[in-house]
């Protein structure tokens, strides 16, 4: 039956239509809806309440002591489809602006809080000196499962038929959180939409406090100033090699600029004339090339050149501490159990035992590093992924690297699984780089009409760019810059 709706919704797609409810259906009424638990949950609670153009319905679940709330919402005018919304940071999920976009667009729509709390508040992970596997778990992979199984129930039981089409759409934590699907349990959405993914996440979470520990160690703090003149000075070094000169560096792991080039230069900082010191650059130097071991060795990529360095190894107006405030709660909480350490503190030999620390006792449940897709791709499951070659939070040579042990196990994997950078653009969004302008949709087409996406189209206020599929990249040929059809993927 399901395998029949699926191709009755296509071929409704082919002719330009979208599926929608039987006309003669009325518009479903707002009230809750039985639902059976998931296997090792209970559910507490279901509630409704009616807003200006869809019905929401809580679920309230626990496993033991949690309280996970999972969000539905169901729209008057529903296409048909299933959008699940991802979180970020240590947030599982997200009720504003992504939720109600996905409404907005016909989806009924599903988030989950996991049983946590907000984005950058990990104290749920220690409970009386011990840190909180049932919390753990759900941050990790269970919740947004089982997120995915409520919602199809009540999806089902609202409109009296069940979803055509799901799909997950999540950036960063949203992002690792659908390749945990994927790889964990890929029978629950039909599209994953996962950008900027905090994949490897056991990795991560240490390797962005290496520019706090490379200050620290090398007793020299650089600042903000001069790590802009660092991130200005690549730029105008490797900006032209993609054929035109736009303030963007498409390939930070091709540019080779090499900060002792800067030293003795001297730059304003604050109204002050600084000279640039040959220990200003060993440090930039060891912030690009990432974090290594006792023999120099690397441990993970470093910063791209071209991102703004400062959001990791600056002070960021607003923040009462140095360094990237997710790797700062991941260790305090989740590898001392010491929510008050101070990160900026780690020796080398700290550091080093905590990346490895982190990477043994957490790759199993939250590393979301298993790069075996295969079951996701007998299941029909399509992915896309897109990363800024700028992303200043995760840099981006994890995803990349990810991909690159995809293929060594499992070869060409095009046909289920395209990954596409962007350059010059941030985490998630923003910066000089075009952004993609409806990658859901590029998703939706290759699920529904098979149309696998060879790019992604992507623009900024005033320019249009199309971005290729790993590992091309666009090069200028000829003819307007601002313009798409003036590159070329090669």
């Amino acid at each position: 039956m399901r395998r029949l709706t699926k191709l009755l919704a296509t071929t409704l797609l082919l002719t330009g239509l979208t599926p929608l409810a039987p006309a003669s259906a009325a518009t479903p009424g707002c009230a809750p809806v039985a639902v059976t638990a998931p296997a090792g949950a209970k559910i507490e609670s279901v509630d409704a309440v009616s807003r200006d153009s869809h019905c929401e319905i809580t679920v309230t679940l626990t496993h033991t002591d949690d309280h996970v709330k999972v969000v539905v919402g169901l729209p008057q005018a529903w296409s048909g489809r299933l959008q699940g919304v991802g979180g970020s940071a240590y947030a599982a999920g997200d009720t504003g602006a992504p939720f109600a976009k996905a409404i907005q667009d016909g989806y009924a729509a599903v988030t989950t809080d996991a049983g946590v709390l907000d984005g950058l508040n990990a104290s749920w992970a220690v409970k009386d000196g011990r840190l909180d596997q049932t919390l753990l778990t759900n941050f990790a992979t269970r919740s947004v499962h089982e997120a995915a199984v409520l919602a199809k129930q009540v999806v089902r039981k609202h409109y009296q038929r069940s979803a055509t089409y799901s799909y997950w759409n999540g950036c960063s934590t949203g992002g690792r959180q659908g390749y945990a699907e994927a790889q964990n349990f890929p029978g629950d959405y039909d599209g994953v939409l996962a950008v900027a993914p905090a994949v490897n996440w056991s990795q991560f979470a240490v390797a962005t406090l290496w520019p706090q520990t490379v200050q620290y160690n090398d007793k020299h703090i650089v600042g903000n100033c001069v790590l802009e003149a660092f991130r200005q000075a690549a730029i105008d070094a490797c900006d032209a090699s993609d054929g035109v000169t736009n303030r963007i560096v498409d390939r930070p792991d091709r540019c080779s600029y090499d900060p002792r080039q800067l030293i003795g230069k001297k730059i304003l900082c604050d109204g002050a004339e600084v000279t640039v010191s040959k220990a200003d650059a060993d440090v930039m130097r060891k912030i690009w090339d990432g974090p290594t071991d006792e023999r120099g060795r690397g441990l993970w990529p470093g910063l791209p050149k071209g991102a703004d360095p400062v959001w990791l190894a600056g002070t960021i107006p607003g923040f009462p501490s140095t360094g990237f405030p997710v790797a700062q709660l991941w260790v305090q909480n989740f590898l001392l159990k010491q929510p008050g350490f101070d990160t900026s503190t780690l020796t080398y030999t700290q550091f080093r035992d905590l990346f490895r620390q982190s990477v043994r006792e957490f790759d199993g449940s939250i590393g979301t590093s298993n790069p075996d897709l295969s079951a996701f791709r007998r299941a029909g499951g399509k992915l896309i992924t897109w990363v800024g070659t700028n992303d200043q939070l995760i840099p981006p040579g994890g995803t990349l690297a990810y991909r690159q042990q995809v293929e060594r196990r499992m070869g060409h994997v095009n046909d289920f699984y395209r990954l596409f950078t962007a350059p010059g653009v941030d985490h998630c969004l923003g910066g000089n780089g075009p952004q993609p302008t409806d990658p859901l949709k590029s998703l939706v087409d290759w699920v529904e009409r098979g149309k696998a996406p060879g790019t992604l189209a992507a623009a900024t206020a005033d320019t249009s760019r199309d971005l290729c599929l790993y590992p091309r990249t666009s090069r200028y040929l000829h003819g307007d810059p601002k313009v798409s059809s003036s590159y070329r993927c090669l």
